[in-house]
């Protein structure tokens, strides 16, 4: 399965792919799209969706796993990210991709096995599961790789779970 990790953001998007097999993984792009700072907000929403579309079209993704939106204390903030946000999730639906979203505590509690993990630690476990020399250079690629690893661990326990009840049913 080809999984498109995305963390949304107005002036930097992150994105890792990765393919999930079986537990392994194996990491195929990664990288971050970049809006500039001074134009217009339709503009770089705009930038946003194209990138996506982009992604999309050049890795072909079964699936895409994005950070639910949550909160902080800067509402602009906040508001900037909600709208690339759903032109990221349009794109998907556009693209007819498969969307999933993840909690933080989702994210962390999948990748290192507990909830309340430091950022360094999902960090240093995508290094790990992905055999990278180094940890990605940016934050926001670091934490779409994290992304795309939840949702590889979050739909190979769906697909037991599926197999597990057909095998109850026949016994």
């Amino acid at each position: 399965m080809r999984i498109l990790g995305i963390d949304p953001g107005i002036a930097i998007v992150g994105y890792g792919v990765i393919d999930a097999q079986r537990g392994q993984f194996r990491l195929v792009s990664m990288g971050a799209s970049r809006t500039p700072t001074g134009i217009p907000v339709e503009k770089r929403i705009e930038m946003v969706y194209d990138d996506i579309c982009e992604l999309i079209d050049t890795y072909k993704p079964d699936c895409m796993a994005c950070e639910e939106l949550f909160f902080n204390t800067n509402q602009k903030t906040a508001i900037a990210v909600a709208e690339a946000r759903g032109v990221i999730l349009l794109a998907a639906m556009k693209k007819n991709i498969e969307f999933f979203e993840y909690t933080p505590l989702q994210v962390k509690q999948s990748v290192v096995g507990y909830g309340r993990a430091e950022k360094k630690q999902v960090m240093e476990m995508v290094k790990m599961f992905l055999h990278l020399d180094k940890v990605p250079r940016l934050d926001d690629t670091a934490d779409a790789l994290a992304l795309a690893i939840c949702h590889a661990h979050a739909s190979e326990s769906a697909i037991q779970s599926f197999y597990n009840q057909k095998k109850e049913r026949l016994l």
